[in-house]
């Protein structure tokens, strides 16, 4: 019986194969850096030893823009239950922790690599040497407290690359730090359409949604009081929540979030998990608070 090995060509960590043990660390984490395609086959599946060694090839060919995680359905269940694969092969691609594109059955080889290419382009084109030194010398000036300075730096390489998401992201933070979130909304909305949907001005947009929530969040301490009193008071929880991340507080934030969706997810149209995702959209990817929102309500999810 014939077995789909990973491609020897490629470097090790580029495609490997998955088991349901392994899906959180392999697709959902790793995804947060690099898009990852997932490969649900079985080795009994004529059609999979079509698409396996064309999935593989154009997966090489992008050179660590995106990773191939294979998962045999036959030994691992779980997670194909749970996505719904009714059919192999099935291919899912994920981005950030979530799903983003998909499709069912083998398909030509040129189909293969356009996939591949579109879910690669979603962490974007490398930046140019000299843009990727001054964006870095304006994000250090933005630590350091120097945010006009920054929005100038960001601004002058916007006149060089009106199409830089790093840096249009980076003029609306300068902006917020100044603790003006109607320019910093300005600038956002004017943003090339090109760049409209990229995921760094995505997560600018959550940071300035949750600004101004926070903004309207009332106390603290009385929110607190309040949950403890009524902890069945899903608004109340949602609440602080809000407070609690305004504060700075984005683990608790986070874990009221999870407490109430744990509750209830479906109140308020699924408030909380759409808070949620504004919040890990709004965050460092790689915040060790953020993976762990994230695996928890994975968890959740397809528990």
């Amino acid at each position: 019986m014939l077995e789909l090995d990973a491609n020897p060509s490629a470097p090790a960590d580029l495609i490997k194969d998955g088991t349901d043990a392994s899906f959180a660390a392999d697709v959902i984490e790793a995804s947060q850096s690099v898009p990852i395609i997932v490969d649900f086959w079985a080795p009994w599946c004529g059609p999979c030893k079509t698409l396996g060694p064309a999935i593989e090839a154009a997966v090489t060919n992008a050179k660590g823009r995106v990773k191939l995680v294979k998962i045999d359905v036959d030994a691992n269940q779980a997670y194909a239950g749970q996505l719904q694969v009714q059919s192999i092969p099935t291919v899912y691609a994920f981005y950030q922790g979530r799903p983003v594109d998909g499709f069912q059955g083998a398909l030509p080889p040129s189909e293969i690599n356009a996939f591949v290419e579109k879910i690669a382009a979603l962490a974007g084109e490398p930046e140019d040497d000299g843009l990727s030194a001054a964006i870095e010398a304006a994000d250090q000036m933005l630590e350091d407290g120097a945010a006009a300075d920054a929005a100038e730096t960001f601004a002058a390489v916007l006149q060089e690359e009106p199409n830089n998401a790093t840096a249009y992201a980076g003029l609306v933070r300068s902006y917020m730090a100044l603790g003006d979130l109607d320019q910093a909304e300005a600038v956002l909305n004017g943003a090339p359409a090109e760049i409209s949907t990229d995921p760094l001005l995505e997560a600018v947009h959550a940071q300035i949604t949750l600004a101004k929530e926070a903004a309207n969040a009332g106390p603290v301490a009385d929110l607190l009081a309040a949950v403890e009193a009524a902890p069945d008071d899903l608004q109340a929880r949602f609440d602080l929540a809000t407070a609690l991340h305004g504060n700075g507080d984005v683990e608790g934030a986070v874990n009221e979030l999870l407490e109430l969706f744990r509750r209830d997810r479906e109140w308020n149209d699924g408030a909380a998990k759409a808070q949620l995702f504004t919040i890990f959209d709004a965050s460092d990817a790689k915040d060790p608070i953020i993976l762990n929102g994230r695996r928890k309500l994975s968890s959740m999810i397809f528990a």
